[in-house]
């Protein structure tokens, strides 16, 4: 098999491997140089007129392409959308799974239920990073070793919280990002440190959000303690403190109702629609059938694709949610001087990728066929069941930091190009859309989903296989990413708004 035809009505093909000129495929024959991945015209087109795959638009033909041409960014235009809407059209009934799978997680006081079991350092402001680095710092493996039930003290420290409007989108974001790691089922205890006279004031978190101070929820201030030396000590103590009683947590049998999974993609190529994305859209349904929620995001690459995501919306309000988010995203870009269709990166148009509409297409297929159940803004906590959407950017660290706010306590992350990402306090599921990378980054990629076309697998034999490693690494299991150390740098919560 030289190409993949998507749908019968699409205008291009998708070569499997690299074609030469004068190859036959489908029929005609090949008219120049074809990287894998890449698309092929099996239509004629000209100047202007729509260029289709997965049966969509995926931009406008910028000049006359013949069949046989290589259809890229060099003859392919983007158009802002341009959609009407249809709202519940789509609704495919959920049938609830026959068995009821569990997995060991943490069950918290509050009817919350964990994966893992850290205890958190969440900063305030950039101003007390160091002093969080520190504090961390000083629990090394030995430190930890006499508590076995405790994952690790991670340091979520970020660039921001001063400087800034104390009110807004950027105010509000970043207070509900501290707001969801403070309440995460991840966290067996938690400390807050702020320098004391920035604009993100941590009492201001803990009047607006209800957030009272107890022996695994501590706050304290640099200027109050009276230096980094004195709050470095001090914070240590305060962990020390909370050590044997985050300790005392043990791994029971919980429902898989309790998982939320974050659905993200990175390092996209012109297979993650095609294998990876579409096997973890099954894996998607088959929690939606447990009772458990996926979470898909990332705005900007779901742009152009929202129109089958409000089909499925349960009512008319939760599809207007969505579209209210992209129209704020189109005014978003267009103030700042910018356009919807930058988001393609050069990896993934090196990969076959030319527009964010085609880019959308693939990656809203992470969502699966379930309704759309809810819309939340970013890092605003998910309460739905079912499959929903949170708004972030694309960009992966500051989409998974909103997610993991939000409550996601696994993320299940798809690549074509290869990704070094990893989350915490919610471990990252590798999955590799291509045979050909995953065997390269084997040590990173948790499943190679490429065998859906390498080796004839189906969507939902790879679909099944995503969803059981949801089981395991739930249970304990460390993901590749996990097992190397990385989450220590990728909390990154979206900055919004002029910096003052």
């Amino acid at each position: 098999m030289k190409t993949v035809r998507l749908d019968q009505s699409d205008t291009v093909v998708t070569a499997t491997r690299a074609l030469n000129i004068g190859d036959t495929v489908e029929g005609f024959v090949v008219a120049a140089q074809i990287p894998t991945g890449h698309k092929v015209a099996s239509s004629p087109m000209k100047q202007g007129d729509p260029v289709r795959k997965y049966a969509q638009l995926i931009g406008y033909a910028s000049c006359d392409i013949a069949i046989g041409d290589h259809v890229h960014t060099h003859n392919v235009a983007f158009r802002n959308t341009e959609m009407e809407y249809e709202f519940s059209t789509d609704l495919r009934e959920v049938k609830p799974a026959v068995k009821q799978d569990t997995f060991m997680g943490f069950q918290r006081e509050n009817g919350s239920v964990g994966t893992r079991n850290y205890i958190a350092i969440v900063t305030s402001v950039n101003c007390s990073a160091t002093a969080a680095r520190m504090i961390a710092d000083h629990f090394t493996p030995a430190v930890l070793a006499e508590f076995p039930n405790v994952d690790g003290v991670a340091a979520f420290v970020h660039g921001t919280g001063c400087g800034m409007a104390g009110d807004g989108d950027g105010f509000e974001a970043l207070q509900r990002v501290m707001w969801g790691y403070a309440k995460h089922p991840n966290h067996g205890g938690v400390l807050m440190v702020g320098l004391g006279c920035e604009m993100n004031q941590i009492d201001w978190l803990l009047e607006a959000y209800g957030l009272k101070q107890s022996d695994t929820f501590q706050t304290m201030n640099i200027q109050n303690v009276a230096g980094l030396r004195r709050t470095v000590e001090l914070g240590i103590k305060k962990i020390e403190a909370m050590l044997p009683i985050a300790n005392q947590a043990t791994r029971t049998p919980c429902p898989v109702s309790e998982l939320m999974v974050a659905l993200q993609c990175g390092g996209s190529d012109a297979w993650s629609g095609v294998t990876a994305n579409p096997a973890l859209g099954y894996a998607c349904d088959l929690l939606v059938a447990q009772g458990a929620t996926g979470l898909l995001a990332e705005t900007p690459e779901i742009y152009g694709a929202e129109h089958l995501l409000t089909r499925r919306a349960v009512d008319r309000a939760t599809g207007d949610r969505l579209i209210e988010r992209i129209k704020w995203w189109e005014d978003y870009t267009a103030r700042n001087k910018g356009s919807m269709d930058n988001n393609p990166s050069p990896g993934n148009k090196l990969g076959g990728l030319t527009t964010i509409l085609e880019k959308s297409l693939g990656a809203a297929a992470k969502g699966g066929t379930s309704p759309l159940t809810g819309v939340y803004k970013y890092a605003e906590p998910v309460r739905a069941r079912g499959f929903t959407f949170m708004d972030t950017p694309g960009y992966d660290p500051a989409s998974v930091t909103g997610q993991i706010a939000g409550g996601c306590n696994l993320v299940c992350f798809t690549t074509g190009r290869g990704s070094a990402f990893g989350s915490k306090p919610a471990p990252t599921i590798k999955i590799a859309t291509n045979t050909d990378m995953a065997t390269r980054m084997s040590e990173d990629m948790d499943i190679d989903a490429g065998e859906i076309l390498s080796k004839g697998v189906s969507v939902e034999e790879k679909g099944r296989e995503i969803y059981e490693m949801f089981l395991r690494v739930a249970s304990g299991e460390p993901s590749k990413s996990e097992a190397q150390g990385l989450g220590d740098h990728e909390f990154v919560p979206w900055q919004i708004g002029a910096v003052m």
